[in-house]
């Protein structure tokens, strides 16, 4: 493979287990797990696998974020918002302006690329 073109690999054995920052459990004990799998040569982006189960999560986002649902079902709630329910298969964006929940109603697995600065 070229510099410029990165192909993720399976996810490492050793994933980051602790929760996101802006993010708090509220409803049942959801757990994630994920992987940084590349990170862009000038540091402005990350992308990677992020796994996590049933329950929800009050989140506070920071940053851009990119997605490919690949597992499971989510219901993201904006607050003042209606919710949006994604399936496997389903691409979208959160905007860094995101304040709300996330529902995991069947577990979950998902690409994604953070726009970092």
């Amino acid at each position: 493979m070229s510099d410029t073109v990165f192909r993720f690999p399976a996810p490492g054995p050793e994933p980051i287990t602790a929760d996101l920052d802006g993010w708090t459990k509220i409803e049942g004990n959801p757990t994630m797990r994920y992987w940084v799998q590349h990170s862009s040569l000038d540091g402005s982006m990350i992308s990677g696998t992020w796994e996590a189960t049933t329950g929800t999560w009050r989140a506070s986002y920071q940053f851009y974020e990119f997605v490919h649902l690949i597992e499971g079902r989510i219901t993201i709630t904006p607050d003042g918002g209606e919710p949006v329910t994604l399936m496997p298969g389903d691409a979208f964006v959160v905007e860094p302006s995101f304040r709300g929940t996330w529902t995991i109603e069947e577990p979950v697995r998902k690409h994604f690329a953070i726009k970092l600065k």
